[in-house]
């Protein structure tokens, strides 16, 4: 065989090699995007936090798994920083434009929040609903802060509405309005895990100190 048929076989080789890396790329890059929305979607048990013995350490590991929920999309579009809430799992400003208004229900010569959003999700037009629907107080916005500003944030009475540790752990694991960030309908992703197990592991941050992340 010539030396230039030699070299065209190795450059035929080379392309087709090169395509098939190319077609099976996306593929791998797929698997591991799944692997990780997986992997986001779960809680660990409050068990699975046993046996770090020393109480603070404790503490703050939970929360950070705490953290998995309250830092998700679904908590966060309805805790902004801004006067405008946001939406999808991009986080982007809300369409059409609307604004908190008094009570966290729109402004008054604007577009109320009820105008769109109902006692329930309607997914025929991907519409999110809930009894309770409104923005969050500004004062509990989470938005653009660390797991640590929000933990000291949801502790301070002055923020989050008077409540004690032990109406916190109630409003988190019972509130209908919590819950509905594990029932959003329509093509929205829920938060991780469930609300039991949310509730469950934030009671036991409670009891271990409730000792926020610095920072």
């Amino acid at each position: 065989m010539s030396l230039f048929k030699q070299s065209m076989l190795a450059l035929t080789a080379g392309g087709l090699a090169v395509g098939l890396l190319a077609f099976a790329a996306p593929s791998f890059q797929a698997d591991a995007a799944t692997d990780s929305a997986a992997d986001a979607g779960k809680l660990q048990p409050v068990s699975a936090f046993a046996g770090i013995r020393n109480d603070s350490e404790r503490s703050l590991a939970l929360f950070q798994e705490v953290g998995k929920v309250i830092q998700s999309p679904r908590c966060m579009n309805c805790h902004p920083a801004t006067e405008r809430p946001t939406q999808t799992d991009r986080m982007r400003p809300h369409i059409p434009l609307v604004v908190r208004g008094e009570g966290g229900m729109g402004a008054a010569s604007g577009l109320a929040c009820t105008t769109c959003h109902h006692e329930a999700n309607f997914d025929a037009a991907n519409v999110p609903g809930n009894p309770k629907w409104a923005l969050a107080p500004i004062e509990m916005a989470w938005q653009g802060k660390t797991l640590g500003q929000i933990c000291v944030q949801i502790k301070d009475k002055e923020r989050n509405g008077g409540k004690d540790l032990a109406a916190l752990v109630q409003h988190m694991a019972e509130d209908e309005l919590v819950g509905w960030g594990w029932n959003p309908g329509g093509n929205r992703t829920p938060a991780p895990g469930t609300q039991k197990q949310f509730g469950e592991l934030f009671k036991a941050w409670a009891d271990s100190g409730a000792v926020c992340p610095k920072g």
